[in-house]
């Protein structure tokens, strides 16, 4: 057993000291209104490090887009869609920062809009940190001045507001057309590109300062600025201190549905974007927890335009893959022919491997329908009917294919886009909730590096094509689902790392079906033998068809947190030593060499000295609540003499996955 001590010794060299995250310094966080007082708690240090908070009121129209500093102070307030000076609101009515996120008050009019009752909101907190944002204030001198920044890099985009009188929103951008340094966009306009030396004065900005021109908006004499600086592509991030969080970039469109594809290097979670080139073009803000649908079939990506003060509202303009996006949109607007289109985009979190199962793993089981709070974002939920009373047992669903997209463990059909009658579509994701339903238990997981990964791609019909992933370590457990249905072969498909699965072998061929109780079988036509990698699964041709989607999950053993391993049977009472602390919260066995089912117990329904509730994955059955076939034990988790062959047979293979 991992002791504490031990424990702690390998998370040290996983996570150094002093090593920043992405979660460290930027949340996207969802809030529905209460008309009063409401604090925000997304863990971000603003009254400390210092930073930006950006909030929008998603279902109202004529809202507007509020924005607050650190260095302008509680309450005083711009908007993005408008070119009004900054209005300083008293605390009954205004924004105050705080250690840990934000605090939001009422509000007279829609305009103002931060906390209506029953409203929903959008928030975006940016810390100050090297190498991905800074905030500083300026008074301009009526000639041509540098300002200085703390940005440590070169920004990559830099946006700039006058406070005192009206005024547009000035925006330099690195990759906006061939001399960004005279070129300007408007943040509050859907105008195009226009060209002046009086904004930037044709200066480069360094990691020190940037230069302003005379123009009024960015250097009247003794008027007040406001600029916000973006890194790009600069490290600073990552154990290791080396990885970037941000990029500003471009793309050039080709008016295609199926668009450009943007390699950033890792998956983004908010995306800025705009066609530069194009007159009438929107601004607009993606984000993955108010919704980017990876290969959707119809209108659902959330946006809402910095120069708008709509309500949000759907379109199918992108896609997430692992190392970047894709835009799914021939419009002008995200892939004008020929156009340049200019991006911000931030990772996705987090990158720090958890230490804590409790921050990524929650299962709860309820007898009537109620929301569930997971106090965590769920990237991931298998929801379970204990008395199969829905017609199916086990149901998926996942952020990156939307809050309606629903895979059924047990069967081979399509996924399922409606909305079920049993869920409230509009709660599942947001703000960390998944919504409830009556006699089910909810396993949610969040992805997270060293633990938990999703992968949503479309095949492109070769053989040995290699998918990459953001798992971080090699994946020891895979299961992918073709999610169109077609051709027909679509069962759920798994492969595993140990050798004991592979029949003593060091391949990765044998592969077994979620949906039956057939035992693992070698076919290289799902994954091949090459084993995966910290950054790659190999799949075969069945798991590659041409222009067909498909979705992955991606599963490791993570010290404390999880564990996916092989026992070998005794037909007795058989310790499994998992390294935990407390125990197994949750415990999935598949039998590897012969016919067996996909056992799930969990301490929600009870791992218990006594009788403990399962379900299977691959069945419709109800659940089962007369049987002792797993008992605790604080290291991982106990396999009773009671347990059948499925479970216990002596000789026999299993693999498993649990979870701290």
């Amino acid at each position: 057993m991992l002791n504490k001590k031990a424990l702690a010794a390998s998370l040290s060299a996983v996570a150094p000291a002093g090593a920043a995250y992405i979660e460290d310094v930027f949340s996207t966080y969802l809030y529905t209104g209460n008309g009063t007082t409401q604090t925000i708690t997304n863990g971000i240090d603003l009254t400390g490090e210092g930073g930006m908070v950006w909030i929008k009121n998603r279902d109202a129209s004529g809202s507007d887009h509020l924005v607050s500093d650190t260095e302008r102070g509680n309450n005083a307030t711009i908007r993005t869609n408008k070119t009004d000076s900054q209005t300083v609101f008293t605390n009954s009515f205004g924004i105050q920062h705080g250690s840990s996120g934000f605090t939001v008050q009422g509000q007279s009019n829609v305009a103002d809009a931060r906390n209506n009752n029953g409203d929903d909101y959008a928030s975006w907190t940016f810390r100050k940190a090297e190498k991905f944002f800074d905030v500083v204030t300026y008074t301009g001198s009526g000639s041509n001045r540098t300002v200085a920044h703390n940005l440590g890099s070169v920004p990559g985009c830099i946006i700039v507001k006058r406070t005192d009188t009206a005024g547009d929103w000035q925006v330099y951008h690195r990759a906006n057309t061939a001399n960004p340094e005279t070129d300007y966009l408007v943040l509050n306009s859907t105008a195009a590109t226009a060209d002046s030396n009086t904004r930037w004065n044709d200066t480069a900005p360094t990691s020190t300062e940037f230069t302003v021109g005379t123009e009024a908006t960015v250097n009247a004499f003794g008027n007040t600025y406001v600029a916000y600086l973006f890194a790009h592509d600069a490290g600073g991030f990552g154990d290791g201190g080396t990885e970037s969080v941000i990029k500003c970039g471009s793309y050039t469109g080709n008016a295609s549905t199926s668009g450009p594809v943007i390699d950033l290097g890792w998956e983004p979670q908010w995306v800025l974007m705009k066609n530069a080139s194009s007159n009438g073009s929107f601004w607009t803000i993606f984000d993955n927890m108010r919704g980017i649908v990876t290969n959707g079939t119809a209108s659902d990506d959330a946006r809402l335009m910095p120069h708008d003060s709509s309500a949000e509202t759907l379109t199918n303009a992108l896609s997430l893959t692992a190392t970047g996006f894709q835009i799914t949109n021939s419009s002008a607007d995200y892939n004008g022919n020929g156009d340049t289109h200019i991006y911000i985009a931030i990772r996705r979190g987090p990158m720090k491997t958890p230490t804590d199962a409790t921050e990524v793993f929650k299962a709860v089981a309820q007898t009537s329908q109620s929301n569930v709070t997971t106090d965590f974002p769920v990237d991931m939920v298998i929801m379970g009917d204990r008395n199969s009373t829905w017609g199916y047992n086990w149901s998926t669903q996942d952020r990156l294919r939307g809050k309606t997209a629903v895979l059924f463990t047990s069967a081979t059909t399509a996924e399922n886009t409606g909305s079920l009658s049993a869920f409230d579509s509009n709660t599942f994701f947001k703000d960390g909730w998944v919504s409830g339903g009556v006699s089910a238990i909810y396993e949610t997981f969040r992805r997270a590096p060293g633990f938990f990964d999703v992968v949503a791609y479309t095949g492109d019909g070769t053989t040995g094509r290699l998918i990459s992933h953001n798992l971080g370590v090699q994946p020891e457990l895979i299961i992918v689902k073709n999610r169109d249905g077609a051709p027909s072969v679509t069962n759920w498909m798994v492969s595993a790392l140990a050798a004991d699965i592979n029949y003593g072998g060091t391949n990765f061929g044998f592969v077994a079906r979620l949906n039956t109780s057939d035992a693992f079988f070698s076919n290289s036509s799902y994954f091949t033998l090459t084993p995966p990698t910290a950054t790659e699964f190999n799949v075969g041709v069945l798991r590659n068809n041409t222009s067909v989607n498909f979705i992955s999950y991606l599963f490791a053993s993570c010290p404390g947190v999880s564990k996916v391993g092989t026992y070998t049977g005794t037909g007795t009472t058989l310790s499994i030593d998992c390294g935990f602390t407390s125990g197994a919260r949750f415990v999935l066995i598949k039998r590897a060499d012969s016919t067996g089912d996909w056992y799930t117990w969990d301490t929600a329904r009870g791992i218990v000295s006594g009788n403990d509730p399962y379900l299977l994955l691959n069945s419709t059955s109800a659940e089962v609540t007369s049987t002792d076939y797993i008992d605790p034990l604080s290291s991982g988790f106990q396999i009773s003499s009671t347990a059948p062959a499925a479970i216990n047979a002596s000789g026999g293979r299993y693999i498993f996955l649990a979870i701290a």
